[in-house]
């Protein structure tokens, strides 16, 4: 048995271990709590209690240990209680908690914003902004691009996430349950097609091409190249089903978006921060946006996200048109520079991609014997495997596989546009052992065993 350290406190064992059934009974009582307390809108996944996390498992409140191959969305990347973090935000903690960086500034947020504008792709002059979530990140995005260009178009993608405000949801492709029953949706957003190789209809050879092309055909006649503000795009579609755009799709974008002033926003949520075996996913084609949006993975799990552009973009905007009560707080901050330290130290960068190596040699070899599985994709420690009616690509739902993951004690998580996604987001300090006692988890849940 191996253990993962949780600062200031006892080692976390890193092994799976099933004491009563999943979810066992203290988990049952504290979820009908739940029920009489939160609306039934906040869905769960796997209804167990968590009451310790680390390295490459969560034990719940009846003492189950469960593999985590969810990261709590990407976002435990570094560990759920790495020490780095830990120790700056307890010593953060004690200090203040809070001012309000709009009113008395700090330094622990002008550095994140200096670590960001270093190592987001691109050697151009940036800024850099702090909010919230995601969502915010990506919302802030869009106001700058509009301010900067003086235009109002959006244009986004089939499959795409981006989120549940007003404007993110209406950024979002996908009705239920994101969109369903919450409109009118914000204007001046369109959708294109996105260069999906699985379900291309003339194939994969020429997905990246025709997508392109179909794609900048409809900015032009529906839209206008000139009215356009901003293009936002994930590099890897998440909630969409990990989706990874055929190679030479990101470019073509880029270039159109380069030759007709409209701003190109990166959505790096979900991919960001080693996630994919780059530090940003963007990279794997070199592509240098104007402008990118990161959360999820920042702070290990304190509310955090950051937007980072062109300088020329962000000191555009005036004076008090960004910003936030909470956006940057102090703990998120500290929180943030551990992460970025632990990535650096522990060269995650470069265990993201094996634990990709690791998944898809196996998962590559499991599609040989399994016939529902009719893709594997994704890169680092981001993959997915989507489901389909044998000899079909009619989509297969995932939730019955990802039920019988969960039943022996390894948490994974569904996706995409037709519900047939499995994803898996291993926290990138999981230790080889239990990653491969997952994948055996996985492989007898899909075989039928």
């Amino acid at each position: 048995m191996t253990t993962a350290t949780t600062h200031g406190g006892p080692q976390l064992p890193q092994e799976r271990r099933l004491v009563t059934e999943i979810p066992g009974p203290r988990s049952r009582e504290l979820f009908e709590r739940k029920q009489s307390a939160v609306p039934p809108g906040i869905g769960t996944t796997l209804p167990v209690f968590v009451t310790h996390a680390g390295g490459g498992v969560v034990v719940d409140a009846d003492g189950n240990s469960l593999i985590d191959f969810g990261s709590g969305i990407a976002v435990t990347s570094v560990g759920n209680a790495a020490p780095r973090v830990v120790e700056r935000v307890q010593k953060q903690v004690a200090d203040f908690t809070h001012t309000c960086f709009m009113v008395t500034p700090y330094e622990s947020y002008v550095e994140v914003c200096e670590k960001l504008n270093a190592l987001t792709p691109g050697d151009h002059e940036k800024r850099t902004f702090l909010v919230n979530s995601g969502a915010e990140a990506v919302e802030n995005a869009v106001k700058v691009a509009r301010h900067a260009t003086g235009r109002q178009a959006v244009v986004v993608f089939d499959h795409g996430y981006h989120g549940r405000t007003l404007l993110t949801m209406t950024l979002t492709a996908k009705n239920m349950p994101y969109k369903q029953g919450f409109g009118p949706f914000a204007p001046e957003v369109y959708r294109v097609p996105l260069a999906y190789p699985f379900r291309w209809p003339t194939g994969p050879e020429n997905c990246a091409d025709e997508a392109a092309a179909q794609a900048i055909d409809m900015i032009n006649k529906q839209v206008g190249a000139e009215n356009v503000a901003a293009v936002v795009i994930e590099p890897i579609a998440g909630e969409g089903g990990f989706i990874e755009p055929a190679r030479g799709f990101l470019p073509k974008i880029l270039e159109f978006c380069r030759a007709n002033g409209i701003v190109f926003i990166a959505d790096e949520v979900q991919t960001g921060f080693a996630r994919t075996g780059d530090l940003f996913a963007c990279e794997d084609e070199g592509i240098v946006p104007d402008i990118i949006c990161t959360a999820k993975g920042i702070a290990g799990g304190l509310p955090l996200a950051a937007v980072t552009g062109r300088s020329e973009l962000l000191d555009s905007v005036h004076v008090g048109g960004l910003g936030g009560t909470y956006g940057g707080n102090p703990l998120a901050c500290e929180a943030a520079l551990g992460v970025l330290e632990t990535i650096e130290q522990e060269n995650l960068v470069e265990r993201a991609a094996h634990i990709g190596e690791v998944m898809l040699s196996r998962l590559h070899e499991l599609r040989e014997r399994v016939d529902i599985i009719g893709d594997v994709r994704g890169r680092g420690a981001m993959i997915a495997i989507e489901l389909v009616v044998p000899g079909t690509k009619d989509p297969l739902p995932a939730g019955e596989i990802a039920a019988k993951c969960h039943a022996e004690g390894l948490l994974v998580l569904t996706a995409g546009t037709y519900g047939n996604v499995l994803r898996f987001l291993p926290p990138l300090v999981m230790p080889d052992h239990l990653l491969e006692e997952g994948l055996s988890i996985l492989e007898k849940a899909l075989s039928g065993d």
